[in-house]
């Protein structure tokens, strides 16, 4: 899983970029650091890292900030680095892109399996082929179009396309992978953060919050995304399909 994978370490702790740099050098990742905001964006000009450790704590731009850059054009996975456990930390990491997060202090081998669950998740198969080779080229669903090649929502109305996060685009493709179902809280949390992740309620309320925003589906009348309570999530759409044929 980890051949040929990169990681971008943030932090402005050197004794912490050099510790994760040798860690996860040995795990088999190519390990560029960064002290601050400045040289993350001088290294994300010479290429994409497939994950980024991001301390929150920076001199100069936050973490929260360069979260906010990187996913202006990125989709690449984010780690969020606390330096407590601090809950409003974390929601907010996630509500600003980041895929997961991490308290200071963590033991490497949790912080292994944090990077291992992200990385399943979004990269292909030994075979080179996507985990979910039967996807059709885009699903259409009110006035919307979600690509699953590029990962982008397309409002059909204006034109307009965003990018989406990696937890973000896992839950609307779950959602019409299987319309009109009551999903639970717990299908939602491993569907779209993996097995390895800890479960969490607060991640999948923010995770929810966001994709409604998105979609326009905000306030009492939700019309897409709704509650069911005491069960789950019901996505009530028709959904259709485009293929390449």
């Amino acid at each position: 899983m980890v051949a040929d994978k990169s990681v971008l370490v943030v932090d402005d702790d050197q004794e912490i970029r050099e510790l994760l740099g040798e860690y996860l050098g040995k795990q088999g990742f190519r390990v560029v650091t960064a002290e601050d905001g400045v040289a993350m964006k001088r290294e994300l000009t010479i290429s994409e890292p497939d994950l980024i450790l991001l301390d929150i704590m920076l001199p100069g731009e936050d973490g929260f900030t360069l979260c906010q850059h990187v996913r202006k054009t990125s989709a690449v996975p984010i780690i969020m680095l606390t330096a407590v456990s601090d809950e409003m930390d974390q929601i907010v990491g996630l509500e600003l892109g980041a895929d997961d997060y991490i308290a200071k202090p963590f033991s490497p081998r949790q912080l292994m399996a944090r990077i291992k669950a992200l990385l399943r998740r979004v990269q292909p198969t030994e075979s080179n082929q996507p985990v979910t080779p039967s996807l059709p080229k885009a699903f259409l669903f009110d006035h919307w179009r979600l690509d699953t090649a590029a990962q982008s929502l397309q409002d059909t109305q204006t034109q307009r396309t965003y990018e989406m996060t990696n937890s973000d685009y896992a839950l609307l493709l779950l959602f019409l992978s299987r319309p009109n179902e009551v999903l639970d809280r717990d299908t939602i949390f491993f569907a779209t953060r993996g097995r390895d992740a800890q479960p969490s309620e607060r991640a999948v309320d923010v995770q929810l919050s966001r994709l409604r925003q998105r979609l326009g589906d905000k306030g009492r009348q939700q019309r897409l995304i709704k509650t069911v309570r005491g069960n789950g999530y019901l996505f009530n759409a028709d959904v259709t399909y485009e293929t390449d044929n």
